[in-house]
């Protein structure tokens, strides 16, 4: 939200924040202060498990009475919290906590510091980061093995992973890529540190790199821009397929893109990325003895003809969860290696331990063989296993199509995504509109699931679903089908039913 109305809000995660860690017997949690690709004048707080994962589900109703507490009714909705979860006070609290490139950042950072201060906790402030960078310090600061706890460490294990795969195949060539870093946080963490580790193997440019002038931020740039408005941000001037990439602002997400020979605009969004990690994967995993399952991981909102490769072209097992990082991120966990990707670029692929175990002591007379599994032993290291990294992502995706031999045509033309839109309506009352399966059909109101179905199903391919957004009083609608104009008439035959039924 904005900014301005945020004050008490990041002070009352301070205090969570210092609770979660004395309730974990002292482990060190993240807080992490951004508003990824939203506008300038807004921010927003997020907090990290010991793990590097999202908060615990079951938390997020503490953050919500905290922060709804009136000044005088805190104190004991505090008292209250600490009795119900029998929190000893007594252990000492840790905190790991950052900003984005947000003006704001620096008071609400303040804010939280204070909040984490009302219980004395100990606090490791490392200011500028990226999301995923903190996610990666707390998993560091309670698994010591997972890397150095520092933001050295980060760029150092990213960059040693990245040229050991490119050392295993025997590159010399180095690979160029133009990065729209949004004006944010991702940058300057290219320019000023990355770009030297792997000056011998990537050729970096960094395109809306303003992050010192905060109403930039997002300005007609970034991976959310991209990815809505489908086409190219500011300051791209694309030679012919070519791999251009845009992070976000505070570089959780990427998405890919090129301009094909007629000078069309091409976008490789998180559902392409994911299936190319998958294919990737499986044609590795093919040519080895290793007996480790893939699985593919999507919401409603992946266009159909990507469920279709990944599910009839590769074979794999597919899983669709509700819209939500953390959905993903549970269900992932299901695989010895689970992908995952929202079409917004946010994802990554995360290896269970016992893979890990498996590719770590695998032994083999073979040589290809051997690479082979390095390659994939590497990757987790590449690919950031605690929440979606866009320089992690960008990383592994330069270096599979260095390996694949993939123009970014090539890539592209693995599979023809289907013509689909994203609208809104904005209703009075969002709570009307309760979905099943996925958030895919609707329950209420009554008989609306029925008229969609009557909808979409009078056209080849077409496929529609309709949720209550979870930040506004609106209802998002999706539509795909097998024709551009199909799209736009169940587009406005299913908003008419929204709009009749939300009366």
């Amino acid at each position: 939200m904005l900014a301005s109305r945020l004050d008490y809000v990041v002070y009352t995660v301070g205090i969570l924040a210092a609770l979660r860690s004395k309730y974990l017997n002292g482990a060190s949690v993240g807080v992490m202060i951004t508003a990824s690709h939203n506008p300038p004048p807004d921010n927003g707080i997020k907090m990290v498990d010991p793990t590097g994962d999202m908060l615990e589900q079951s938390w997020e109703k503490y953050a919500t009475e905290l922060a709804n507490a009136s000044h005088t009714e805190l104190p004991q909705t505090v008292a209250d919290l600490v009795k119900t979860l029998s929190i000893d006070l007594s252990i000492p609290a840790s905190v790991v906590i950052a900003r984005d490139s947000r003006d704001s950042g620096p008071a609400l950072l303040q804010s939280t510091k204070d909040g984490i201060s009302v219980f004395s906790g100990e606090i490791a402030d490392f200011g500028l980061l990226t999301t995923p960078q903190l996610h990666y310090l707390t998993r560091c600061f309670n698994d010591k093995a997972f890397g150095t706890p520092t933001e050295q460490g980060y760029f150092e294990k990213v960059a040693a992973s990245y040229q050991a795969i490119y050392q295993l195949y025997g590159f010399t060539s180095k690979r160029a890529i133009t990065i729209d870093a949004a004006n944010g946080i991702g940058g300057p963490k290219i320019t000023d540190s990355l770009a030297s580790l792997l000056a011998n193997e990537i050729e970096f440019t960094v395109v809306n790199n303003e992050f010192t002038t905060p109403e930039a931020l997002n300005f007609s740039c970034g991976a959310d821009f991209v990815k809505t408005g489908q086409k190219l941000p500011a300051n791209v001037q694309p030679s012919p397929n070519t791999l251009y990439a845009s992070f976000d602002g505070d570089a959780d997400r990427v998405v890919c893109y090129y301009v094909n020979g007629i000078g069309q605009f091409r976008l490789l969004d998180g559902d392409k990325i994911a299936t190319l990690l998958a294919k990737f994967m499986q044609e590795t995993l093919a040519q080895t003895s290793l007996d480790i399952t893939i699985g593919v991981v999507q919401t409603a909102y992946a266009n159909g003809s990507s469920t279709d490769y990944a599910t009839q072209k590769l074979s794999l097992p597919m899983a669709c969860t509700a819209t939500g990082v953390k959905h993903l991120h549970h269900a992932a966990k299901e695989f010895d290696i689970g992908i995952y990707f929202e079409a917004n670029g946010h994802g990554t692929v995360l290896y269970s331990p016992e893979t890990i175990e498996k590719l770590t002591l695998f032994a083999s007379q073979n040589a290809e063989e051997t690479k082979l599994v390095l390659t994939l032993l590497h990757l987790s290291d590449l690919i950031n296993q605690t929440v979606g990294d866009a320089i992690g992502d960008l990383l592994a995706i330069v270096i599979l199509c260095q390996i694949m031999d993939k123009s970014p045509e090539q890539w592209d033309n693995e599979y023809t995504d289907l013509p689909n839109a994203l609208d809104k309506l904005l209703v009075s009352d969002r709570s009307l509109f309760t979905t099943t399966d996925a958030e895919r059909k609707l329950v209420t109101p009554a008989g609306l699931q029925g008229k969609i179905e009557a909808v979409y199903t009078k056209y080849p391919r077409g496929r529609s679903f309709v949720r209550a957004s979870g930040t506004e009083d609106a209802v998002r609608v999706y539509v795909e089908a097998e024709k551009a104009g199909d799209v736009a008439s169940i587009m406005e035959e299913v908003k008419k039913a929204v709009l009749e039924a939300s009366k």
